[in-house]
């Protein structure tokens, strides 16, 4: 079983987290062998308030959250105050070295390229973030056509709604594309 951890924050998009949470969770269900156990975390674990006010509280916080396998960061206008919050940054990077896939989602690029971590790859987010993103990772190829990018570890999605097709994305290159086929067919999603 992976662990799934999905980093929440003030102001995050709620398709941007929602999306790959219920793609995660609807794979394990319907798979006998629970592919995924998902979670969320946030930096002191306190309730928090997405971008359309719906609150939610986090399973874990920073410092009490398992071992993660597949690192999830969101988008949202939260973002923009992530990137110069250093200890949010120091747990991206920590987190990351440890997960055997760390994807964005949507604006959840901007952490990855503050980090250094899309630098000399390709990568896609939100269309109205993408100028902001060349901004502070100048060394990335910022893909605007793409709904996903796969470099490996390090994957990234456009905006939003684009979270599910990566998540999709990660079910197929894990675990083949039958076990996406019954993700798809469950959530009764059409790409």
């Amino acid at each position: 079983m992976k662990n799934v951890g999905i980093f929440i924050f003030s102001d995050v998009e709620v398709l941007d987290f929602a999306g790959p949470y219920e793609v995660f969770s609807v794979a394990s269900e319907m798979h006998e062998y629970r592919y995924f156990k998902v979670f969320t975390i946030s930096e002191d674990g306190a309730l928090v308030q997405t971008v359309n006010g719906l609150k939610v509280q986090p399973d874990y916080s920073f410092d009490s959250h398992p071992d993660i396998d597949i690192l999830v960061i969101p988008g949202g206008v939260g973002t923009r105050k992530l990137i110069k919050n250093d200890r949010v940054l120091e747990w991206a990077r920590e987190n990351h070295l440890k997960s055997a896939i760390t994807c964005s989602v949507c604006s959840g690029a901007l952490l990855l390229g503050r980090l250094g971590l899309l630098d000399n790859l390709t990568s896609t987010t939100h269309h109205q973030v993408t100028g902001l993103l060349k901004e502070i990772a100048p060394l990335t190829t910022v893909d605007t056509e793409k709904r996903y990018v796969d470099n490996g570890k390090i994957m990234t999605s456009a905006g939003i709604s684009a979270g599910i097709d990566l998540a999709l994305h990660i079910v197929n290159k894990l675990y083949g594309i039958d076990a996406e086929r019954k993700t798809v067919e469950h959530m009764e999603y059409r790409k």
